[in-house]
C-alpha cells in the first residue's frame, strides 16, 4: 500500500506587502546625506563641458534646508 502524500489545499494567490512610510524615507534621507558629504555646497561647480549637472546640483542644494 503506497503512502499518501499531503498536498497543500490552500495556497495564497497573491502576497500583500506594504511598507511603512519610513522604509522609503530613511534610505532617501541617507542617500541625500551621503550626497551632501561628497558634494559640499562650496564645491558644487559644474565642469566646463556639462553645465546641466551644476544647475541640477544647485537646485538640489537649494531645496535642502541649510
Amino acid at each position: 500500500m503506497p503512502a499518501r502524500t499531503h498536498t497543500r489545499t490552500h495556497r495564497p494567490d497573491t502576497v500583500d506587502v506594504r511598507l511603512p512610510w519610513w522604509a522609503v524615507a530613511l534610505p532617501a534621507l541617507a542617500f541625500a546625506a551621503l550626497l551632501l558629504l561628497i558634494v559640499e555646497p562650496g564645491q558644487a561647480h559644474a565642469t566646463a563641458g556639462d553645465p546641466a549637472i551644476g544647475r541640477l546640483l544647485e537646485r538640489v542644494l537649494a531645496l535642502l534646508p541649510a
